[in-house]
């Protein structure tokens, strides 16, 4: 679970196309090497570069850095 925009809305991601939306539309530290990182791994695994256990680790990564990820 997300916590996204001023209001901290909650988002609860299920897929890699709903990560790929939301570090492209609604990051608060977009640019940031793990964001950057997040982005590219997100994109290889619907590309099937990469497992999605890969992109989810990434995406962890840059939410926790962007202090959006509710544990």
């Amino acid at each position: 679970m997300i916590s996204v925009g001023i209001t901290g809305s909650i988002r609860n991601l299920s897929n890699t196309q709903q990560a790929i939306d939301l570090l492209t539309t609604h990051w608060r530290d977009s640019g940031s090497l793990k964001h950057q990182a997040a982005l590219r791994a997100c994109r290889r695994a619907m590309s099937g570069d990469v497992s999605p256990e890969i992109a989810r680790e990434a995406f962890v990564d840059a939410a926790r850095e962007a202090h959006v990820l509710i544990e």
